[in-house]
């Protein structure tokens, strides 16, 4: 094998990104991915039982539909073939009733009662300019945007907290809208941007959807590799990397990793005081992750949770509000706000015929070990008086075991990295370029960088066109 112009360690969307970015330019490629199939966050398993697929980490996929980089894609081509739902999300509110975000932001509001004028009027505009909004949040936001009036608008709406965005609804139902997409950030929803978090998903939910992929998610990597070796690119699987100095010699090294893993891998290679501020990146909170294998749909009492992959289970905004608080004080709530997909919805291949498959997680504390099981089931069965007589099997995630599965879930997160204020802006560290490491030729392109978590590749995009300026200009 000729000598490589380029390693990437990872094989996540982020990695694969980088590496297809470095393929289309007409570099030699190889991909070191320690576990023994690809996809990091994008793996589909069974589980459960047998004929019950699951996704291992990422289930719902709206930053993937707008996202640039897969936008320049024949997704269908490389067989990542979307499904999306009647009902982007739901968010039940107990007896029938539940909130539900419809593609049209009109169908949305009249469904709102006396907020509908503010939801049009406050997340309209956003789904109007969702063009021009997203390539540059999906960016590494250093330059000026194409659209600043657009910009300025979603800044000017995202910077505040979602519970101070949340004061211009009156209803129920549209104060839990922004509370499920908010808690997505797992920041407390007191904390600045988590209105941006909430919007810009919302926005999406209308703009783009809130799709799953047929099959499962890891058809996504597996699209991405197969591109990516007709481009003449290797995909090394079950190469655990230890070190930098394991890797073969490349111009260019792109880390699909942690910052605190790049330290590491770097060793010898890197100052102690050099090194400093990438150890102390600060990882957000953990999940609790329980997958179920289910004898029928879940029996939502609200007919929009059964029309949707997506259901936000926490009550009223402030319900929403006390549990996030309450993982951010380091403790576990006793009515976790749950995040839950349900694929079968509209890909019933996922389980044996007439049989469900069910995956949810709960925010926890960084590292937990409790088994937050028995409280997120008693949530949905608040919602869903009966769902656990049809539970056939389960299979739980704790916080404490997910480096396990996938190290750059430090602790159970599974953002890349708390999205505090400071690490949004200074992501992963306060330098002008966020890709480059102090390691001449070593590249970041995880979802420790901007633009930070969620399958859309732009993070690998970004640093992979910073190496080819850097080392092959």
């Amino acid at each position: 094998m000729q000598r490589a112009d380029a390693v990437v360690v990872g094989s996540g969307p982020n990695g694969l990104a980088a590496a297809l970015t470095l393929a289309r330019a007409g570099l030699g490629v190889e991909v070191f991915e320690g576990e023994p199939t690809i996809g990091g966050g994008t793996r589909t398993q069974a589980l459960t039982l047998e004929g019950f697929r699951h996704d291992v980490c990422s289930a719902v996929h709206p930053a993937l539909v707008a996202s640039p980089f897969f936008r320049s894609l024949d997704l269908a081509g490389l067989g990542i073939v979307l499904r999306q739902p009647e009902v982007a999300f739901a968010h039940p509110l107990g007896g029938t009733r539940a909130a539900a975000l419809y593609r049209d932001v009109g169908e949305t509001a009249a469904r709102l009662g006396g907020d509908g004028a503010a939801y049009r009027d406050l997340v309209g505009p956003l789904v109007d300019w969702l063009d021009r909004i997203v390539p540059y949040v999906l960016s590494p936001m250093r330059s000026l945007p194409r659209d600043p009036l657009a910009l300025a608008r979603f800044a000017l709406v995202g910077t505040p907290s979602v519970q101070h965005t949340a004061r211009q609804f009156t209803t129920d139902a549209a104060r839990a809208l922004l509370a499920g997409t908010a808690a997505h950030s797992m920041e407390s929803l007191t904390a600045p941007l988590t209105s941006a978090f909430g919007l810009l998903l919302t926005a999406l939910g209308h703009g783009v959807g809130w799709p799953v992929v047929a099959g499962g998610s890891a058809a996504i990597t597996q699209g991405l590799a197969n591109e990516l070796r007709r481009l003449g690119g290797v995909v090394h699987t079950d190469r655990h990397v230890t070190s930098l100095a394991e890797l073969p010699p490349a111009r260019a090294v792109l880390l699909d990793t942690s910052p605190r893993a790049f330290v590491a891998l770097a060793g010898a290679q890197l100052s102690r005081r050099a090194g400093r501020p990438w150890a102390r990146f600060k990882p957000g909170p953990g999940t609790c992750k329980v997958d179920w294998a289910l004898d029928g749909p879940v029996p939502w009492g609200a007919e929009a949770c059964r029309r949707t992959v997506t259901v936000h289970v926490g009550g009223t905004f402030d319900e929403v509000a006390r549990a996030e608080a309450a993982v951010h004080a380091g403790r576990h709530a006793e009515q976790p706000f749950v995040l839950v997909a349900q694929p079968c919805v509209v890909d019933p291949t996922r389980a044996p015929e007439g049989k469900h498959t069910l995956w949810g997680y709960c925010h926890v504390p960084n590292g937990s070990s409790v088994d937050m099981t028995e409280r997120m089931e008693a949530q949905i069965e608040r919602f869903a008086p009966g769902f656990r007589d049809l539970v056939l099997a389960r299979s739980v995630r704790l916080a404490s075991e997910a480096e396990a599965h996938n190290p750059n879930l430090l602790g159970g997160d599974v953002n890349g990295g708390a999205a505090t204020l400071r690490q949004t802006v200074f992501r992963p560290v306060a330098r002008w370029n966020p890709y480059r490491t102090p390691v001449e030729g070593v590249y970041l392109c995880s979802a420790s960088t901007p633009p930070g978590g969620g399958v859309h590749g732009m993070c690998g995009v970004a640093a992979a066109e910073v190496a080819l300026r850097d080392r092959f200009a």
